[in-house]
């Protein structure tokens, strides 16, 4: 079954296979592909103030909020219990960054899940090929890197792969970033809140 029970967003097993292909699909057309890791800040908690129901409510909102956001944009999977991953074909990766600061935004704004009260936070990293690796399992690497990144800056952020040396007043993005960021995001209209397991082969 590719489907997640829980939340009714394709599943890990879905994500490994589509990941293979999309990857083949943009080397044969000379596009990019984008994938972007994301998971719940702090939701251990979460289970143990509302029990696991109550992490359910939670999880199957995420998933609502995504759909919502990403809409065709992206494809959706619940790749772990609190981790979702999203592929943007044709994407680059700057795009792939609004899209995501929408998610984390609309996330961050929610006052509840369901019959829950519970207000929660999401992380994601962000990778591209061909900028950022050549094959699924080096792009889920330095995705789930930037994940663990935004996860030590503070969390509740979205941030990008990349090894280039970054600009001096921020330890986030590099000049380059910023200035995409920037036109793209006065093109689409979006203010920007927060500038700030291994996939087999």
């Amino acid at each position: 079954m590719s489907k997640d029970q829980l939340t009714n967003i394709f599943n890990r097993e879905a994500f490994k296979f589509d990941f293979k292909q999309m990857l083949m699909d943009a080397k044969n057309n000379s596009q990019p592909l984008t994938i972007a890791s994301m998971d719940l800040d702090k939701f251990l908690k979460v289970n143990q103030d509302h029990g696991h129901a109550g992490g359910d409510a939670v999880l199957t909102g995420i998933a609502e909020v995504l759909k919502d956001v990403v809409g065709e944009k992206g494809v959706l999977y619940r790749v772990g219990g609190d981790e979702f991953a999203v592929l943007f074909s044709d994407t680059l990766r700057e795009q792939a960054f609004l899209i995501m600061e929408q998610v984390r935004a609309a996330v961050e704004a929610k006052e509840g899940y369901g019959d829950y009260a519970v207000k929660v936070k999401v992380s994601g990293g962000i990778a591209s090929f061909p900028i950022d690796g050549n094959d699924t399992a080096t792009l889920w690497r330095k995705a789930d890197q930037a994940l663990y990144k935004a996860k030590l800056a503070g969390a509740n952020q979205i941030l990008l792969a990349y090894d280039e040396r970054m600009v001096p007043k921020t330890v986030h993005f590099t000049e380059t970033q910023l200035e995409r960021l920037s036109l793209l995001s006065d093109q689409l209209e979006i203010l920007i809140g927060q500038w700030p397991e291994p996939l087999d082969e």
